[in-house]
């Protein structure tokens, strides 16, 4: 009787059918909202694995990527070999080469460690070594617009507060033999150590500036050219100057070798003007090596690089 009525009745059957008519829309809106929750859901998933994929390419990138960029940015002359880890914490052997073609190379005793850490607009290098590293020094790079600023500090313990001005470590002077002509032929022995002083080398546009002070020395110098057990003991000095050039000065601190000479390392490469001369008592064991290491002028040997 109710369908009846409902179909004599004019305002009964609209109002059945526009309840019917609802719950159908009703339905296709529910439909289609589901619809686009389950693309969002889907555009969102493959979101989500990309990032995660990018951030782990990022977090466990391997640190042969680190060895790379040192061999470009040394002309093939620094290698980290074997290296092991990723860029952000890793190891390996670091070798001296000639550079590209060459068939010298020598490598340090034992792992250089490394960590690296991203910082306040740039990143944090931690380096460390127990042969000749063997405190922490920290390297900080600061990239700007068209340039990158180099900072070394020395810290005197892993957790310690970071200072400017102390050692950097130091190496066998026989490690210099890797890189070729004339090392190979001198055969150095002794020891070199380095130490800086708000030290801080920076790129402007291709063209390096140099500010602080850096002291290298070398201890109880020998060589196979000679029989001479020492030559001596010797000191350079890099100063920077106002236009970002370095200053060079070398000294001669003891020894039968005298050394002694002047430079400048800037937009034209090292000039360098220096000279060598022998005790009176050790001429003759000498010689040789004069003639060696630079042009000879009577008792002297005149050293001219660039």
């Amino acid at each position: 009787m109710s369908i009846l009525s409902n179909l004599k009745s004019p305002a009964g059957w609209w109002s059945g059918g526009m309840a019917a008519t609802t719950r159908w829309m009703e339905s296709t809106l529910e439909v289609a909202r589901w619809e686009n929750m389950r693309k969002a859901g889907r555009r969102w998933g493959w979101w989500g694995a990309v990032l995660g994929a990018l951030l782990g390419f990022i977090l466990y990138a391997p640190a042969s990527w680190l060895a790379q960029g040192l061999v470009v940015m040394s002309d093939g002359r620094l290698l980290l070999a074997e290296s092991q880890g990723t860029v952000w914490n890793g190891d390996a052997v670091v070798v001296l080469t000639g550079g590209p073609g060459s068939r010298d190379a020598r490598a340090l005793p034992g792992r250089l460690n490394w960590k690296l850490r991203p910082r306040w607009m740039g990143l944090s290098l931690t380096v460390q070594q127990d042969c000749c590293v063997p405190t922490p020094v920290v390297i900080q790079v600061q990239p700007g617009f068209g340039r990158v600023r180099v900072a070394v500090f020395s810290q005197s313990s892993p957790s310690g507060p970071l200072a400017s001005a102390g050692p950097i470590g130091h190496w066998p002077a026989a490690w210099l033999t890797g890189l070729g002509t004339p090392w190979n032929t001198l055969q150095l022995g002794g020891v070199v150590r380095m130490s800086s002083n708000a030290l801080v080398v920076e790129w402007v546009q291709g063209r390096m500036r140099f500010e602080g002070q850096a002291q290298v020395d070398f201890t109880d110098v020998s060589s196979s050219v000679t029989t001479l057990d020492r030559l001596g003991s010797y000191r350079v000095d890099l100063l920077g100057d106002p236009q970002g050039s370095v200053n060079l000065s070398l000294v001669t601190l003891d020894g039968a070798l005298q050394l002694s000479g002047q430079g400048q390392m800037g937009l034209n490469g090292l000039r360098f003007r220096g000279e060598a001369r022998a005790n009176e008592s050790e001429r003759g064991a000498l010689d040789s090596f004069l003639n060696i290491i630079g042009r000879r002028m009577g008792d002297r040997s005149v050293i001219s690089i660039g």
